[in-house]
C-alpha cells in the first residue's frame, strides 16, 4: 500500500491539469477493477456541478437527467471528513479546508482495500485540484491583463475599423468559453447598430434585444444567462455593442466583469479610430460633394500611375465639366448650385466601381480615375454618366421657394483620356482636360476621346 501511495504521489506532482489527473487515477485504479473514475467540482458562479476533465462543462449538457440529479444529491450529503458508499458507487469529497468543492465518483469493486487507499490520498488529491483550480484562475486573470494592454497598444498603433474590431472579437472570445460572439457598431453616425463582425448572426432575439440600447445602458442579459449584450459606449455617446450568445453555457460573474472591462477598452480604442476616420475624411474629401478634394485627387493620381505601371494594366481618366454652370448660380443663386454640385457628385458616385476614384478638381469640375478600363471601356463609362446626368431633375424648390421653376436639369461635357507608357505623371490630367475643352468647343453635352481631337 505505501509502495502503491509513493507511486500516486510521484504521478500527482507531475500532473498539470485536470486529465491528467484522471488518467492518473485510472492507471491507480487498474488493480482494483475500477471501471471509471470522475471528478465534478462545483462552480459558486453557476451554482453547478462541472466535469473537471473535460474543460468544466456542465454535468448536465452529458449525463442522463437521473444520475446527473442523483450526483447533485450526492454533493449536498458529502462532508469534507467522509465518504458516501452506495450501489456499490463510491462518492468521496473534493474539499478545500473544511468545505466540499466536488466529488471524486469511482464506479467498479468497491473494496475495503480501496477504501483504505482513498482515505490515504484523499488529502494530496484535494491540494493537488485546488491548485490546478487556483492555476487556471490565475492564468485566465494574467491572459485578461495581457489582453487590456493589447487592446491599449491598439489604442495608440491602429485607427482603423476594419482592422480593430476583428482584434477585439477575438480577444474577447477567449474569456467567454463556449460562446459566440459578435460586434455591432452604429456606423455613419447612425443611432443603428449593425453587425460588423463575424459575417452573420441569426438569432432575432439578438437585434430585438440591441434596440433597447441607448448611451445611458448599462449590460443585458437574458433570464437563462446565455445571451449577454454589452453596450459600447465613450463620451456619452452609444458606438455600438458587444454580444455574447450560447446554447450551454450561460455567464459568470467573473466573466461578466471581463466583459465589462474589456468593452470599456474596446469602446475607447473604437470611439478614437472613429475620431481619426472623421479628421482624415475631412482632410482627404471635399465637404460639399463628399468626393476627394483636389490635393488627395492628386495623390491618387500618383498611386494609380504607379500601380498601372507596375502591374502592366490599362488606366483611364475622364474630365468633366458641368455645362453653363455659372448660369445655374446667377439665375437661382450660389445655394442651388451647391444643390447641382451634390447631385452630379452622387450620380458620380453611383455609376463608378468601389475601386474607381471620383474629386472635386475645382469649381464645377470633377476627375474619374478608371483603373484596369481600356479607353473603348472609358468612354461607354463616360457615355452612361452624361446621360444620367442629362435625366436627371433637381428639385430646388426647398432651397429657392421664390421661384417659379421647381426643378432644373444640366448637362456634363466630358473628355477621356487612356494613359500611355512614356507619359509623366501631369499627362493623364492635361490630356484628358484637352478632349474635354474640345466637347466644350464643339457644342457640349457630349464625350470627346483625346486620341480622336
Amino acid at each position: 500500500m505505501l509502495e502503491l501511495i509513493k507511486d500516486f504521489v510521484k504521478k500527482l506532482n507531475c500532473s498539470s491539469n485536470a486529465a491528467g489527473i484522471v488518467n492518473i487515477l485510472g492507471e491507480i485504479f487498474s488493480p482494483y477493477n475500477i471501471g471509471l473514475a470522475s471528478i465534478y467540482i462545483y462552480d459558486e458562479t453557476t451554482s453547478s456541478l462541472r466535469d473537471f476533465a473535460k474543460s468544466w462543462i456542465y454535468i448536465d449538457e452529458f449525463l442522463a437527467k437521473e444520475k446527473s440529479k442523483k450526483i447533485y444529491e450526492i454533493f449536498s450529503r458529502l462532508t469534507f471528513d467522509n465518504f458516501i458508499n452506495e450501489q456499490n458507487v463510491l462518492y468521496y469529497p473534493v474539499f478545500n479546508g473544511n468545505k466540499v468543492i466536488g466529488i471524486l465518483e469511482i464506479t467498479g469493486e468497491i473494496s475495503e482495500r480501496l477504501i483504505e487507499f482513498m482515505n490515504l490520498i484523499s488529502i494530496p488529491l484535494s491540494l493537488k485540484i485546488q491548485n490546478i483550480i487556483l492555476s487556471e484562475k490565475m492564468q485566465k486573470i494574467v491572459d485578461f491583463h495581457d489582453s487590456m494592454k493589447n487592446i491599449a497598444k491598439i489604442i495608440e498603433t491602429q485607427y482603423e475599423i476594419n482592422y480593430i474590431v476583428p482584434i477585439i472579437g477575438e480577444m474577447i472570445d477567449k474569456f467567454v468559453s463556449g460562446h459566440l460572439v459578435y460586434v455591432f457598431l452604429c456606423l455613419d453616425n447612425s443611432t443603428e447598430c449593425r453587425l460588423v463582425w463575424p459575417g452573420a448572426c441569426n438569432d432575432n432575439k439578438i437585434y430585438e434585444m440591441i434596440k433597447c440600447l441607448n448611451n445611458n445602458s448599462e449590460y443585458i442579459l437574458t433570464p437563462d444567462k446565455k445571451i449577454g449584450i454589452f453596450p459600447l459606449i465613450s463620451e456619452n455617446k452609444l458606438l455600438g455593442c458587444i454580444v455574447t450568445k450560447s446554447t450551454d453555457n450561460v455567464l459568470g460573474e467573473k466573466e461578466i466583469e471581463y466583459l465589462e472591462q474589456l468593452t470599456n477598452q474596446a469602446a475607447t480604442t473604437i470611439n478614437r479610430a472613429n475620431v481619426y476616420a472623421e479628421i482624415l475624411q475631412h482632410a482627404t474629401l471635399d465637404a460639399l460633394t463628399g468626393l476627394y478634394n483636389r490635393h488627395q485627387l492628386e495623390e491618387r493620381i500618383k498611386q494609380e500611375i504607379a500601380g498601372a505601371k507596375r502591374q502592366n494594366r490599362h488606366l483611364c481618366a475622364i474630365m468633366t465639366d458641368i455645362d453653363f454652370f455659372k448660369t445655374v448660380n446667377d439665375t437661382y443663386g450660389h445655394t442651388a448650385g451647391d444643390l447641382v454640385l451634390k447631385t452630379v457628385a452622387n450620380v458620380i458616385k453611383s455609376e463608378l466601381r468601389e475601386y474607381d476614384t471620383a474629386g472635386r478638381y475645382g469649381g464645377e469640375e470633377f476627375v474619374i480615375l478608371l483603373p484596369a478600363t481600356t479607353g473603348k471601356e472609358a468612354l461607354m463609362v463616360a457615355e452612361r454618366l452624361r446621360k444620367s446626368v442629362e435625366n436627371k431633375k433637381i428639385d430646388i424648390s426647398k432651397i429657392n421657394p421664390d421661384t417659379d421653376k421647381k426643378s432644373v436639369k444640366v448637362t456634363l461635357s466630358l473628355g477621356v483620356y487612356e494613359y500611355q507608357e512614356n507619359d509623366n505623371e501631369n499627362d493623364i490630367i492635361k490630356k484628358a482636360d484637352l478632349a474635354l475643352y474640345k466637347a466644350k468647343e464643339t457644342g457640349r453635352n457630349k464625350v470627346v476621346d483625346y486620341i480622336q481631337r
